[in-house]
């Protein structure tokens, strides 16, 4: 290990590198319109900066923490850092809508450094805290991708939508530095290579579910375009699964993907991740619906954003709280909990939001609840598999979480944008009620899937202890949930 490192350099080093990242994926969102007139483009078109980062990002993350396994997670995540941030550069300059996607695609291979942060946490932490390093870096996921909603409208009246990249690029030169001198290579790359096959049909597949999922909503659900890749996406991801059983060397350990502690894990992963993006994608618009809807509160840009830092606060605050937690509350027990906690926020905001304290106070408890479940689900995945195979297992619950939030999203799009219209030609109030409800629902079934996870095995965790590699990270991490 080098003079330079130190377990407390080396989180604070992936924190930063990541961090570039994961605000990344909502900074563009409020600035969109600001886009669109500036190179002359419409709204389908502009549409493309986020769709095209969402699938690169997606089948770029599970590559590439394979890759990871096989070649050095360290060297992986240095060439991710190296992608965002010329992506970066490229949209900040970009003369028309062709450089700026292209620039757009560049960052979404940063994908990749979510699962490659996770798999280094385990290399280069002692064991007895990893979970709490889990927790920091998925506090740090998890609040970016809620500031960069909150930072772009007052940023780009400030500095223009341009100056928005600053901030990525900035952060990939300086988390690369600091990766540079305070992470160590790791453990030793897994042996094997990756498998071509298994790729191509892995990347298919996501390709074909996230696009129609993304664009349902202006192609139209029941077009023969959505319908087709729907059914594609289906055929593809079979042809995966197959190859993946029959591989002396899968991409994707199938098997692995079955064990106690992943399945149910990433099937939480999808349900938190759809209710998650739903609130996100509205409770900000909500908060800025006019007086004249009748609901609206008429908040500003900078009073919305204002309102959600309580939210951003406690989700960085329960991240970071997870690992001491953890002596005392299995993961297990903390998905489950913190998934009761989004529930029971998003009902309240869909019940009670008639004056602006509240809606703060309320999304607080959302994002306590998001922040804890959020470093569970990590925690369990990374420390639950063999140490040369933490960047893939990571990389497909970051995916997971991802396809769910493009269903959350699309589905509370359908539903609040198809409500009958208030005056103003703005959504109801009735709309956005049945919206957030419907993602309490959601989130609720997510806590039903950890508990029952647990009830099913008898509290037992033989099924991940057999992977001998994990099992003293699991006497740390998820021992006590037996």
């Amino acid at each position: 290990m080098r003079s330079h490192t130190t377990p407390r350099r080396a989180l604070v080093a992936l924190g930063v590198a990541i961090g570039s990242f994961a605000i990344l994926q909502s900074l563009l969102v409020p600035v969109l319109p600001l886009m669109q007139r500036d190179l002359r483009t419409d709204a389908p078109g502009i549409t493309w900066a986020l769709t095209l980062y969402l699938i690169v990002a997606a089948v770029a993350t599970p590559l590439a923490g394979r890759a990871g396994d096989l070649l050095g997670k360290r060297r992986v995540l240095l060439a991710a850092l190296a992608a965002v941030g010329l992506g970066s550069l490229v949209a900040a300059v970009a003369p028309n809508l062709p450089v700026l996607l292209t620039g757009r695609a560049l960052q979404g291979l940063g994908g990749a450094m979510i699962p490659l942060a996770f798999g280094l946490v385990r290399d280069v932490l002692p064991a007895e805290r990893v979970a709490g390093g889990v927790g920091a870096l998925a506090a740090i996921i998890a609040v970016g991708s809620g500031l960069g909603t909150v930072l772009a409208g007052p940023l780009s009246g400030a500095i223009g939508w341009r100056g928005l990249f600053v901030l990525p690029l900035a952060g990939v030169v300086v988390g690369g530095w600091l990766v540079l001198r305070a992470v160590p290579d790791g453990a030793a790359a897994a042996r094997g290579r990756l498998n071509a096959v298994a790729g191509v049909l892995l990347s298919a597949w996501l390709l074909a579910l996230l696009l129609p999922l993304s664009s349902g909503e202006s192609w139209g659900w029941g077009s023969a375009r959505t319908v087709g890749l729907l059914v594609a996406a289906g055929v593809f991801a079979a042809a995966w699964v197959v190859v993946e059983l029959r591989a002396r060397e899968p991409l994707v350990d199938v098997r692995m993907m079955r064990l106690p502690g992943v399945w149910n894990t990433n099937v939480a992963a999808v349900l938190i991740g759809a209710a998650m993006y739903g609130v996100w994608a509205y409770f900000a618009r909500f908060l800025q619906e006019p007086t004249s809807t009748g609901y609206g509160l008429g908040a500003g840009v900078g009073t919305a954003g204002l309102l959600m830092l309580p939210m951003l606060a406690l989700m960085a605050a329960a991240g970071f709280a997870t690992g001491p937690l953890g002596r005392v509350l299995a993961p297990r027990a903390q998905l489950a909990g913190g998934s009761v906690l989004i529930a029971a926020a998003t009902a309240a905001i869909a019940l009670f939001h008639r004056s602006a304290p509240l809606l703060s106070a309320e999304a607080a408890v959302f994002g306590l609840g998001l922040g804890v479940a959020f470093a569970a689900m990590t925690t369990i995945v990374v420390t639950s598999v063999p140490a040369d195979r933490t960047g893939v297992a990571s990389g497909m619950n970051t995916n997971l979480r991802t396809i769910g939030s493009a269903v959350g999203t699309a589905l509370t799009t359908a539903i609040v944008t198809g409500s009958a219209t208030a005056p103003g030609g703005e959504p109801t109030e009735h709309g956005y009620t049945v919206g957030f409800l419907v993602l309490a629902v959601v989130a609720a079934l997510a806590a039903v899937v950890a508990v029952a996870s647990r009830a099913s095995r008898g509290g037992s965790d033989a099924g991940v202890a057999s992977l001998p590699a994990t099992e003293a990270l699991e006497e740390v991490a998820v021992g006590s949930a037996a």
